[in-house]
């Protein structure tokens, strides 16, 4: 909508299009509340967005530019008597810190097979990618056609071998067949291929996300694919972590008295016992070596399932274990869904819904000051980046708004490492090269912490076919490479691999540091009282912080009113002027002649319709791409 349409009264404006704001905004808009839903950033989702490789470049460049403030405008000439001003921040560059950018393979394809050089790409590379993409545009169609065919070749060629990482390899040669280097050029051709996000989560398929998008509705707004397998890293090696009964009776990395132990265990652990409340506040780690455990089972338990560490205390790890076992089973093998596109999707789904019940929507707009009635400390009105007064009743916003003096952080700032690696194989091959994977990992040197890995193969829609996106998440000790390199140098091939073990190779890596979101209070901000803070990504793998966070923020602005109550489907809403038939109450009265004309076209219409519906569910249901989420029987 043009800015200068906007109306001059909101019920809530809120600033910001992260999914705690999106989820606030669509939850206002469901419950009739006029939303006014604003971004500075010309893409949805803040600091949860996804990119194209394409767009990843850009929004590097924009980070590493030095951001100069602008101009502070004076606004007392739109103070009203009795009231205050209170100004916003204009940039938000704090929140991401220590980026780094490396290029493993040869910036334009390579006919010979001469090494690739590795260098590090500040602002330079960037922008030279980001030049090759637009040179590159007249050639997307040629390319889309290029891949289509190559896939249909791939798909009527032999599968794969265990131990071959590349489905293209050619099966008539007796010695191994090297692959051929993706190119940066190719990597920025094919840049529309790729949904690269920047945070790594994973949704619980009983978790409070899951459960939010079945009771909105919103779930129908996107698609999603199961974790296909759950892996940790251990001496050296990737291993496939048992966790349903169906692994560990299948598995054979387990002995029998250890499968008999592993699924006595996890059935113990359903339900709290006294034994268990006796290690309270004792490592978890102690409790499962009191169980009679071998280091397999207990290293599976602690890294994988509990996904905790060696100090965790033993009832947050039982905890732990009781919510990945209560998850297993709903939509497939593991606890884990991941959505069609990234998780970038999933703020847009609920801006869509609060656009579906009136929300308005404003990119690249911002509000400039707040106007607060000094008796009440209430924010009555915004100023927006144009100049135009808006009342509101209610105003919410994403932290990085606001200046630090005015809201209460935890100290010193937490903050989260995190790595984007784009490779050309999986981290344990297999006959599918379409596994979407989690892997655990235990701390690889002394005093560097336990790090979570999210592969993710092309059938997420995440990348380009032929290879596969790595991302790599943990609680910050230094800068994001500081942490994460020396696991990359193990795991993956670089040019500071020491060895060359068969390997993924790294084709381009991109390091750095977000805000913790988890350590912003809840309460103790010197704000008006009707002014609700968003904070950003949290480091969890979950999504519970921050779907409490909205459900706190709307129950304060609407008590009342229930929190994204379900829409309803569209073949189910009654028009203005309709009976329950959905047939016009005026055309009772025509005569049977008029309704004879109508009633072929009428039943046929009617009949390509859910025809169309058939085919629709069917494809949801069925595609490679994803599925939908459907509520238990």
């Amino acid at each position: 909508m043009a800015a200068e349409d906007l109306p001059s009264e909101f019920d809530v404006i809120i600033l910001g299009t992260g999914l705690c704001e999106s989820v606030v905004a669509a939850a206002c808009s469901r419950v009739g509340q006029r939303v006014l839903h604003l971004d500075r950033q010309s893409y949805y989702a803040s600091n949860w967005a996804s990119f194209t490789f394409n767009g990843l470049l850009t929004w590097i460049q924009e980070q590493q530019a030095e951001s100069q403030p602008d101009e502070v405008q004076d606004w007392s000439g739109q103070v009203e008597e009795g009231e205050d001003l209170i100004y916003l921040s204009q940039s938000d560059s704090s929140s991401i810190s220590n980026l780094q950018v490396f290029c493993y393979t040869s910036e334009e394809d390579e006919e010979d097979d001469t090494p690739n050089t590795t260098e590090e790409e500040k602002g330079g590379g960037a922008s030279e990618a980001t030049e090759a993409a637009d040179s590159n545009k007249e050639d997307e169609e040629e390319t889309e056609k290029q891949e289509a065919e190559e896939q249909v070749a791939q798909d009527e060629g032999a599968e794969p071998e265990a131990d071959q990482p590349c489905p293209s390899a050619d099966p008539n040669q007796s010695e191994p067949v090297k692959k051929k280097k993706i190119s940066l050029a190719q990597l920025v051709k094919e840049g529309r291929r790729f949904n690269i996000d920047l945070v790594s989560k994973l949704m619980y398929s009983r978790g409070s996300l899951v459960d939010l998008l079945i009771k909105s509705n919103v779930s129908r707004y996107a698609e999603f694919k199961n974790v296909s397998r759950i892996l940790t890293y251990r001496q050296g090696k990737v291993e496939q972590v048992p966790c349903s009964r169906a692994d560990v009776f299948a598995s054979r990395q387990l002995s029998v008295i250890e499968k008999r132990k592993l699924m006595r265990f996890l059935t113990s652990c359903v339900e709290e016992t006294e034994d268990q409340q006796a290690y309270n506040g004792r490592p978890y780690l102690e409790f499962l070596s009191d169980q009679q455990l071998g280091e397999n089972l207990q290293h599976f338990l602690l890294y994988s399932i509990a996904m905790a560490t060696e100090d965790t205390p033993t009832e947050v790890g039982l905890a732990s274990t009781r919510h990945f076992l209560r998850c297993l089973g709903r939509y497939g093998n593991t606890p884990f869904l991941f959505p069609v596109y990234g998780l970038g999707e999933i703020p847009q789904c609920f801006c869509r819904m609060c656009a579906v019940f009136g929300g308005i929507y404003c990119l690249r707009h911002s509000v400039r000051c707040l106007l607060v009635d000094k008796d009440t400390n209430r924010c009555k009105a915004v100023i927006d980046s144009r100049g135009q007064r808006i009342s509101c009743n209610h105003f919410v916003v994403e932290e990085g708004y606001v200046d630090a003096e005015r809201k209460q952080t935890a100290t010193p700032t937490r903050c989260v490492s995190r790595a984007v690696l784009i490779t050309d194989g999986s981290v344990l091959p297999s006959d599918s090269d379409q596994q979407v994977s989690m892997v655990t990992i235990p701390p690889v040197e002394a005093e560097l912490p336990s790090v979570r890995m999210v592969e993710l193969c092309s059938s997420t829609m995440t990348c380009m076919p032929g290879t596969y996106l790595v991302h790599l998440t943990c609680q910050s000790v230094g800068s994001a490479y500081e942490d994460l390199s020396p696991l990359v140098t193990r795991m993956f091939h670089t040019t500071e691999s020491s060895d060359q073990e068969e390997r993924p190779s790294v084709l381009w890596c991109l390091y750095f540091n977000m805000v913790d979101g988890s350590g912003l209070e809840v309460e103790g901000h010197d704000l008006p009282s009707n002014m609700y803070l968003c904070s950003g990504p949290d480091g969890a793998l979950g999504h519970d912080h921050t779907i409490k966070q909205a459900e706190l923020i709307f129950q304060k602005i609407l008590p009342e009113e229930d929190f994204c109550p379900p829409a309803p489907n569209p073949e189910d809403i009654i028009y203005d002027g309709e009976n329950g038939n959905g047939n016009s109450a005026e055309g009772e009265e025509l005569k049977d002649d008029e309704l004879k004309d109508d009633e072929e076209p009428k039943e046929q219409e009617e009949e390509l319709k859910e025809q169309e519906e058939e085919k629709e569910e069917e494809q949801g249901l069925e595609s490679e791409k994803g599925q939908g989420l459907e509520t238990e029987e």
